[in-house]
């Protein structure tokens, strides 16, 4: 059971990073592939081609199928991520946006009405939040952030729901908090998959 760690940060040394690597080693030596889209510089541009695609549910870009077959088999995707601006980066929506289309992800077009395709695949999300999880409670945040991807897009084609761990109080000063957060967010990703 293969499982794939998908990063969106340009910074190598960032802590979405940090958490991937750590979530990778703890996975060891289940097989586990840990996917850096900012250094594949894979392009999130949602172009007439990816539209073209969209509509026949088929004809994918080379980087699209390319990115569709290393997810082909993969028992357990692992979104790690910083929040910008109450969501996941552009780089990473991008992704799911050309990969995630109908004739891969989803059928849209079928007699019995849509099928949704990733039934094999359980989604699991880390997003890492600046502020602390009172905050995100009293605005909605969290809320907000589980509906758009939880429901949005990871019910949407079908996907098992995984856990969704945040990272809280990143930018905090306080190094053993942060850690605390981290080392309970990658724990329960972890034992979730390993069990």
């Amino acid at each position: 059971m293969k499982t794939l760690i998908v990063t969106a940060h340009p910074d190598p040394d960032s802590l979405t990073h940090h958490i991937a690597r750590h979530l990778e080693q703890m996975l060891l030596p289940r097989t586990v592939e840990l996917v850096d889209l900012a250094a594949e510089g894979f392009d999130p541009r949602f172009t007439l081609a990816d539209r073209h695609t969209y509509r026949v549910g088929g004809d994918f870009a080379p980087d699209v199928a390319a990115e569709q077959q290393r997810l082909d088999g993969v028992a357990h995707l692992v979104l790690v991520f910083p929040v910008f601006w109450w969501s996941m980066p552009a780089l990473l929506k991008g992704w799911i946006d050309r990969v995630f289309v109908n004739g891969w992800a989803f059928n849209v077009a079928t007699e019995g009405g849509m099928k949704r395709n990733l039934v094999n695949l359980t989604t699991h999300l880390i997003p890492i939040a600046g502020d602390d999880a009172d905050v995100y409670d009293r605005h909605g945040y969290e809320q907000a952030i589980r509906t758009q991807i939880e429901h949005g897009i990871i019910d949407y084609c079908g996907s098992r729901r995984g856990l969704t761990m945040f990272v809280y109080e990143s930018e905090s000063e306080d190094a053993l908090a942060r850690e605390h957060s981290i080392l309970n967010a990658v724990t329960a990703v972890g034992q979730y998959i390993s069990r």
